[in-house]
Parts: structure tokens; sequence; C-alpha cells
């Protein structure tokens, strides 16, 4: 039972759009009603407020961690394949992805997948972080980056952990990853994504 409550607390953290409150508190309008509709830290830049954007991905990025680390905290594990660590961490991740307290509206996920990966465990994350450092400085598109960390992190996760249940959960956070990118695979595919400068 007590695993249950912590994967429904990660849950509910994972629910905050931080896109949404940062958007309110500096008097834009909804992320969800422009752009790409997208209630995350790039679609928020398309607002012109680099400081909104920037404190959005520092929240999504921070749940991710706090998330994870509350979890590990309440277990008594160290975030290992035996451990709810890991489940809760795809709470956090699925709460981003389809919040609670905002309709089911969520983001893509790139940011809190981030602090998920790093504080689960900091070598996936490094390398996934990698990658996607990788590939945005070379083409400047985020949605590109992203992907390129959704397919690195699971290997990453295998090789260093070997296979359970942490290895599995990043598979299906990367995974859920590039079915949240589906209309940016389609414009890259098109030569139509937008960069960012």
């Amino acid at each position: 039972m007590a695993g249950i409550g912590i994967v429904l607390l990660t849950y509910l953290i994972g629910s905050v759009s931080f896109a949404v409150i940062v958007s309110k508190a500096f008097g834009l309008p909804d992320p969800r009603s422009y752009g790409s509709g997208n209630p995350g830290a790039t679609n928020v830049l398309r607002s012109g407020k680099r400081t909104a954007a920037a404190l959005t991905f520092a929240g999504d990025f921070l749940k991710g961690v706090v998330a994870v680390a509350v979890a590990r905290y309440f277990d008594g594990g160290i975030g290992t394949q035996e451990s709810v660590v890991p489940f809760a961490a795809l709470a956090v991740f699925l709460g981003h992805l389809y919040p609670l307290f905002f309709r089911f509206q969520g983001g893509k996920g790139v940011a809190t997948a981030g602090g998920v990966l790093l504080a689960l465990y900091l070598p996936v994350g490094l390398t996934a972080l990698a990658a996607w450092v990788a590939v945005f400085a070379a083409t400047r598109v985020s949605s590109l980056g992203a992907l390129a960390a959704a397919v690195v992190a699971p290997f990453a996760a295998w090789y260093f952990l070997g296979w359970g249940s942490a290895s599995a959960v990043v598979c299906l956070i990367s995974v859920l990853l590039v079915w949240r990118h589906r209309a940016n695979i389609r414009k890259l595919l098109g030569g139509v994504e937008q960069k960012i400068v």
C-alpha cells in the first residue's frame, strides 16, 4: 500500500503544469492556445518571454528530480531495479503528460523526463542529455534533440543498469516521448520544423 501511495503522490507532483502556471503569472496567454498548443518551455518561448520559458523548463525539470527523490526517501531504497522508485519516476512523467489538475492536457515531457533520468540514475541521464545537446547544437531543432535523447536513453539504461524495472521504465518513457513528438516527426520529414535561434 505504501508503494501505491508513493506512485500516486508522484503522479500528482507531475500534474503541476508549470507552463500554465508561469504563463498566468507573467500575464501570458495559456500556452495550450497558441503555437504548437503544447504546455512546455519551447512553446512558452514563442511568447517572446525567455524568463517565463526558463522558469517553465526549470519547474518541469525539477518536478522530475523532486518526485524521484521523494519516492526514494519514502521507499527507503536507492532507486535500483528492485525499488518502487522507477514506478514513481514513470508516474511523475505520466502526470506531466496527462495532468489531473489541467484536464489531462499536458506537455511532451522532455524537461520532466530529463529530471527523472538524471535523478533515477545519473549516468543514464547524462548520456541522454549529451545526445540532446549534441543534436540540438548541430541542428538548433529542439524536437530532434529530444528524439535523439529518447533513442539513446534505453540503450544507456540497459548498459548501466542491465534489464529490470528501471530499464523497462526508461524504455516506456522513451516510447512515450517519441509518441508525443509524432507531429514534430511529420514536420521534420516535411522539412518544416522550426529551429530555435
